[in-house]
């Protein structure tokens, strides 16, 4: 297995062989089970119900969660010794993506509860904690809540002013502060609760217990008016003098910090995965639509502008499920490698997580983003009645918005993700160096002129996939020799290396899961797969040379300037461009003829 699996980081300098590689094609009957199980729930109990949720029925909410509960859908995480079903990563993923498809409002509440709510304890508490407060979270009897973010720390999480404070009988912490946009305060009966204790340089996570008819000097604002997850409870809370018994301490004193961080990752692949159903729902009905609407006398999805919208909808829902089971499979194999090695549950899953903290936050950006647009091209597709909350289309667009800011805005999770593979480069973890150095040897180098001969599937496209990598480091490279330690000062740079990065692992997941289908079901079974595969990468290509030159032209000047854009131009170039227009026309005719998203 270790030989097999990549480190996090690692795609960016190493050739992935598909067959290494886990894809939706992958799942167990146990999997299949559980992903059919979900959908039944979400197409019996919350998809008929949508205008409940967008009439900010709270209560319907909290009803919804609780029969999630009883099924089992929140304990899916969790170890079977704290009353869970103990499955594995993938199958995590798995449930918050097809959980996630019917209301945003429903998926925060889920993703809060069963992430950031109840999995800090699983992996950070003591097993009298663990025993105490898991299996309660685990059944749905309690619900859970996360309070990190103040008015004053958002993104700089660590700068809260939350004070805890020991008191004299040495039993208890009293707690006072503010938290804002805690979803779930309105149905919780425990918080995630980080505050500071006297001048430490890090916050400190605490276990704090909520009944509203002994509110131990917790107050709850009213309910936030939301552009969207309008049915999401979402408060304030004030602290004031709230007692915690010392042994409620979650990790040790300081630790606060590394805990939000941690949970983060893990949020941030499970948000990438609430973003999928929702995708493949919007295609769906913005097909449906487009082959019941009539128009000049025919269909509207007759219209190439019409499918030309549908075939890129259906590329990058397949594009984003192709990289996130691609990370949870990783994630999931790096966990059994550790525990095999002797490992615990909690440091298997926490190191398992931190290892693919680069993929989770690449993620999180291009799955969200691509969440988005396609709402915003569903819309489009609807025309007048896309703008009219008779149909799904405008609640999704809303719901999607936030998807970009929370779990760390876009913007910071770009800046994180290139931040911390030079880190693991730093650390030894990640060779960049000698790669990048080849690059360079190669720019001064006479170039290849022959035509090398593409005969195998996939061969021109990982030719191609091999020079985005050298665009990254020729530029990455580049970047951190002139700037050195004040690299992380030039942001706007950084933001265009991040989008490089996310194109290439996104246009290479896709291209791995497809060579691996058509290796197990034939070329001509998966045409449309392949032609999706070939979209997507010639996208990403297009926006990494847009990218690149930005990059470029910030910090070098002449010859050198000059020598990388030439080093670009080459790493960019096509030897057979394919045709793009042929290739949409494919992937519209099967999704419009099956009448939905079909992949």
């Amino acid at each position: 297995m270790e030989n097999n699996i990549t480190r996090g980081g690692q795609f960016i300098v190493k050739e992935i062989q598909a067959e290494n590689i886990f894809t939706p094609e992958d799942f167990t009957e146990e999997q299949k089970m559980m992903r059919d199980s979900v959908q039944e729930f979400v197409d019996r109990e919350l998809w008929p119900n949508k205008e409940r949720f967008e009439k900010k029925d709270y209560a319907f909410t909290e009803e919804s969660m609780k029969k999630a509960g009883e099924l089992g859908f929140l304990s899916v995480a969790v170890p079977e010794s704290y009353g869970g079903l103990g499955m594995g990563f993938a199958s995590t993923v798995l449930t918050c993506d097809y959980i996630s498809g019917a209301s945003g409002s429903f998926s925060t509440a889920f993703g809060a509860h069963t992430g950031i709510g109840t999995m800090p304890i699983t992996l950070y508490g003591t097993e009298e904690q663990k025993q105490k407060y898991v299996p309660k979270l685990a059944s749905g009897e309690w619900f859970g809540s996360y309070c990190l973010t103040e008015p004053g720390a958002g993104s700089d999480a660590n700068s809260g002013k939350t004070k805890a404070e020991l008191t004299e009988d040495g039993k208890h912490y009293k707690i006072n502060g503010q938290k804002m946009w805690i979803s779930n305060a309105g149905f919780c009966h425990l918080m995630i609760v980080f505050a500071r204790i006297e001048d430490d340089k890090n916050i400190t996570g605490f276990i704090v217990e909520y009944d509203p008819n002994n509110t131990n000097g917790i107050t709850l604002g009213e309910e936030e008016h939301k552009l969207g997850i309008r049915a999401s409870s979402t408060r304030q809370v004030f602290f004031n003098d709230t007692l915690v018994p010392v042994e409620n301490m979650l990790a040790g004193r300081g630790e606060g910090f590394k805990i939000a961080m941690n949970a983060l990752n893990i949020g941030r692949i499970k948000l990438a995965a609430a973003c999928l159903d929702s995708q493949r729902r919007i295609v769906s009905k913005a097909v449906e639509y487009a082959n019941e609407r009539i128009q000049f006398k025919t269909p509207i999805a007759n219209f190439g502008a019409i499918r030309k919208k549908i075939a890129d909808m259906a590329t990058s829902t397949y594009a984003g499920e192709s990289a996130t089971y691609r990370a949870a499979g990783d994630i999931e194999n790096r966990i059994k490698m550790r525990l095999e090695n002797g490992n615990s549950h909690q440091e298997a899953e926490l190191k398992g997580v931190e290892e693919f903290a680069i993929e989770c936050s690449v993620l999180k950006v291009a799955v969200s983003e691509d969440a988005q647009i396609c709402a915003d091209e569903g819309i489009q597709i609807f025309g007048g009645m896309g703008f009219s909350e008779d149909t799904p289309m405008e609640s999704a667009w809303r719901d999607a918005r936030i998807t970009r800011i929370y779990e760390g805005t876009n913007e910071i999770n770009r800046l994180l993700s290139v931040g911390m593979l030079i880190k693991k480069a730093m650390k030894g973890h990640v060779d960049l160096l000698g790669p990048a150095m080849a690059v360079g040897e190669e720019l001064m180098g006479i170039p290849d002129f022959t035509t090398p001969d593409y005969d195998e599937l996939f061969a021109e496209e990982k030719a191609i996939l091999a020079k985005l990598k050298k665009a990254f480091l020729m530029v990455a490279g580049s970047a951190v020799q002139k700037y050195g330690t004040e690299l992380e000062e030039n942001q706007q740079l950084l933001l265009a290396a991040a989008d490089i990065l996310i194109e290439i692992y996104m246009a290479e997941s896709t291209i791995l899961r497809t060579e691996k289908l058509a290796h197990s079901k034939g070329k001509e079974t998966v045409k449309e797969q392949i032609a999706m595969a070939q979209l997507y990468l010639y996208n990403a290509v297009e926006t990494i040379a847009q990218k690149g030159k930005e990059g470029i032209i910030s910090f070098a000047e002449g010859d050198e300037q000059r020598m990388m854009l030439m080093g670009l131009r080459r790493f960019t170039k096509y030897e057979n461009y394919p045709n793009v227009i042929e290739l949409r026309e494919i992937i519209a005719s099967k999704v419009i003829a099956e009448n939905g998203y079909c992949f």
